[in-house]
């Protein structure tokens, strides 16, 4: 860890003198207060950079706090940003290079093409300011979704028509929460905010669809007082997704990383979820009735494990006239629910995040995301079947987000 570190560390360090000297070069010709006050600002910077890559050479990053991740995380941005911006200048210098050992082995002078039209210090303040600006406008961007975007919940209003759904369970509303990921929030306001949000929709069942935590049980501990204000008339259901079970961590023993995840079951108990583990349960209206399916994580990729059963989760629900099933990858739906399943009317996951940054505009988004998911945000249908894949509502990685906002889903069922 120390040496992977260390060598992380340097690369930091070398990003931060090299921007620096792009930083110097724009600066050159603005009035003495203006120059001093750019520098201080760069110089600012990246001493927080340097700090942060000190602290983590002595103090092991996995210990640290959710407050000075979020600070590391700023600095880790911006250094990324830096990255990309200095990327002209390297160009440029990788073409002086080329140019002065040409030079040598010149017997007379000659003047390259282009190089009467940009001197050599013209042309290094043009890719300076370039540089700049491709830092800058990236940078205040992504810190504006760490800062703003990560808690900017939106209400998505969705309605899911069938046949199949008994005439009791029209307009039912279904409120779906998916990776809230409580280890990456620094307090709890934020989660309250977005419970408050949900409890205004007045759902008939409100349904989480798994990635509760980062990797460990004890991430719930200050959060349990507001899983219980989770409230609906037909209860709180949930399933676990692929960062409940702890495969991103290192256990001491098998033994140790069952107990994280008897806990983390303990505390859906606790919080009046109905944690669904490979099984069904019936909701009824009226003497109606339709079927809930809940399955373990079952992931579409050799990455994530597949833990589901559907075949468990699924006998005994073959005479419900309307299935719903809660399913926390969305790769799961063509892999295996629509091919095995036809009679599954409509899957609820997660998972993907809409990986925290993309487009979203009426009738447009994009999202780096649908490179690796089909579908990977929002309503999908194939035949009779259907499926919702919900953003998330916190964060991984990354600490923020931007275009691709924080989702409470609100799907309401339509008899037709």
């Amino acid at each position: 860890m120390f040496w992977r570190f260390l060598i992380f560390f340097s690369l930091i360090t070398l990003i931060e003198l090299y921007f620096l000297q792009a930083v110097k070069t724009f600066s050159q010709d603005f009035s003495v207060s203006k120059k001093n006050i750019i520098l201080w600002i760069a110089y600012s910077l990246a001493g927080m950079s340097i700090v942060v890559g000190i602290v983590g050479l002595f103090y092991p990053p996995p210990e640290w706090n959710n407050f000075f991740k979020f600070i590391s995380s700023i600095v880790l941005v911006l250094a990324l940003c830096k990255l990309l911006g200095i990327t002209f200048l390297l160009i440029d210098d990788i073409i002086r290079l080329f140019r002065w050992v040409i030079s040598l082995f010149s017997t007379k002078s000659e003047v390259l093409p282009g190089e009467e039209a940009i001197k050599g210090i013209t042309r290094l303040k043009f890719l300076s300011q370039v540089a700049i600006t491709f830092t800058i406008v990236p940078a205040v961007s992504f810190l504006y979704g760490m800062v703003r975007g990560a808690y900017k919940y939106r209400v998505h209003n969705v309605k899911v028509d069938s046949p199949n759904l008994p005439e009791s369970f029209h307009g039912f509303k279904i409120v779906q929460l998916s990776d809230i990921h409580c280890g990456s929030f620094l307090n709890n306001n934020a989660l309250i905010k977005a419970f408050e949000i949900v409890q205004q929709q007045k759902p008939d069942i409100i349904l989480f669809t798994g990635d509760l935590v980062n990797n460990f049980a004890h991430e719930t501990t200050e959060f349990l007082e507001q899983y219980k204000s989770l409230k609906a008339p037909h209860g709180v259901y949930s399933v676990l997704g692929n960062h409940d079970y702890g495969d991103y961590s290192e256990w001491n023993s098998p033994e140790e990383k069952k107990a994280n995840l008897d806990a983390l079951k303990k505390v859906h108990a606790d919080s009046g979820w109905r944690l669904l583990m490979n099984e069904h349960v019936p909701l009824e209206i009226n003497g109606e009735k339709i079927a809930l399916l809940g399955i373990e994580n079952w992931g579409g990729s050799h990455r994530f494990p597949k833990y589901g059963r559907m075949d468990e989760a699924y006998k005994g629900a073959e005479n419900y006239p309307f299935k719903i099933l809660m399913s926390h990858d969305p790769s799961h739906w063509d892999i295996q629910v629509r091919k095995d399943y036809p009679s599954i009317d409509l899957t609820l996951s997660g998972h993907t995040h809409g990986m925290q940054f993309g487009i979203e505009i009426p009738g447009f988004k994009w999202s780096p995301v649908q490179y690796l998911y089909k579908q990977w945000a929002g309503l999908y249908k194939q035949d009779n079947q259907y499926l919702y894949v919900n953003r998330g509502l916190g964060f991984l990685g990354y600490p923020g987000r931007l275009g691709i906002w924080p989702e409470i889903t609100v799907l309401e069922l339509n008899k037709i």
